[in-house]
């Protein structure tokens, strides 16, 4: 009588080799997963910081007399809105948006700053940017001090 053997499922030593195999790509996949995600961030609020200048000058141009917001709230309530809800909202006492707090203070009425700190430095964003009504994006110093 002849016995045909069949193989229901794999060995152990094959889904070990699997298993290995998937937590090396996992090793090498995850870093560079997480520095995108931080330098997506970074990009973003560079892009959010130039939608704040653009959207304080808009403003100011709209004023008579002529000056700029007192918040970011004013700029996110008024219809049409100037800036993003969620970017209005992003200070930090509330979330931050893509991975960034932004603190805005108007000067007088003919200047204004803004200041994009990560949420979580070294994770969401290393990098500190700064904006005012020259509208030129600069890098910041610890301290909040524009870097030229």
């Amino acid at each position: 009588m002849l016995k045909i053997r069949s193989k229901g499922g794999f060995t152990l030593v094959e889904i070990m080799i699997v298993v290995a195999i998937i937590s090396l790509l996992a090793a090498i996949a995850i870093p560079n997963l997480l520095r995108a995600k931080h330098n997506a961030n970074e990009a973003a609020s560079i892009g959010a910081l130039r939608t704040v200048s653009t959207a304080c000058e808009s403003f100011r141009a709209a004023q008579t007399p002529a000056t700029y917001p007192a918040s970011l709230a004013i700029l996110g309530s008024e219809t049409p809105p100037y800036i993003d809800s969620s970017l209005a909202a992003a200070t930090a006492a509330t979330t931050p948006r893509q991975g960034y707090y932004y603190t805005y203070a108007l000067v007088n009425a003919n200047q204004f700053t803004c200041l994009a700190t990560p949420a979580v430095s070294g994770t969401t964003g290393t990098r500190i940017f700064f904006v005012n009504e020259s509208g030129v994006i600069r890098l910041t110093s610890a301290t909040g001090a524009p870097i030229e």
